[in-house]
């Protein structure tokens, strides 16, 4: 995964595009402005045979994160991506010790909080919506902003993460983007919440 500030200048230099020109597509800026850092590559292993890819991942807390995704599925430095589709899913931790700032009542929501300051910030200006909203282990936000230069037919731009929390101390953020319907989209997000498994670091070694 590439560096906050090196991610953060990619992305915030294509949303300006197109919230003032509209020469960039909606669908290319949905996605976390300010990326953690993952301190440990995630591992990406493809069976031919049951034709399924397991991403593992650590956690600096001696935990560690699992999923299983159909199809095949490459390694990039945000996440992962569908071998045979635009379909990315952007894989990052944030430590409670990076949203120790922000008021909210758990890690989840701090977190929420966290990623919807840093787009307002970096966008110069609030979404005129936001969504935050609890799926069984996970919590899902998203905000959009609408602007008449956005390319999309309905002129707005909505961004989207599932904030997972690991530990008292870590938050798992994914991010998926490519994908071409909304029932597509929540189809993949529940598949990952129903795959997603914590465990001790020892079980994702080997």
């Amino acid at each position: 995964m590439r560096s906050v500030k090196s991610w953060r200048a990619r992305i915030v230099q294509a949303a300006t595009l197109v919230l003032l020109s509209g020469a960039v597509s909606a669908q290319a800026a949905n996605g976390p402005l300010d990326r953690p850092v993952r301190s440990e590559p995630v591992q990406v292993r493809f069976d031919p045979m049951i034709r399924q890819t397991s991403v593992t991942g650590v956690v600096p807390s001696g935990l560690c994160f699992s999923f299983s995704l159909p199809e095949e599925w490459r390694l990039t430095a945000e996440g992962v991506k569908a071998a045979r589709s635009d379909v990315e899913i952007g894989i990052g931790l944030r430590s409670a010790g990076e949203l120790r700032d922000m008021p909210q009542p758990d890690l989840a929501s701090r977190d929420a909080a966290f990623l919807q300051k840093d787009y307002e910030e970096l966008l110069g200006r609030p979404a005129q919506s936001v969504s935050l909203s609890s799926h069984g282990k996970a919590t899902h936000w998203s905000a959009t902003w609408i602007d008449a230069n956005l390319p999309s037919a309905s002129q707005s731009m909505t961004v989207e993460t599932l904030i997972v929390p690991l530990s008292g101390e870590w938050v798992l953020e994914l991010s998926l983007s490519g994908v071409d319907t909304r029932a597509s989209h929540d189809a993949l997000a529940q598949r990952l919440l129903t795959r997603l498994q914590v465990q001790g670091r020892a079980a994702c070694q080997g």
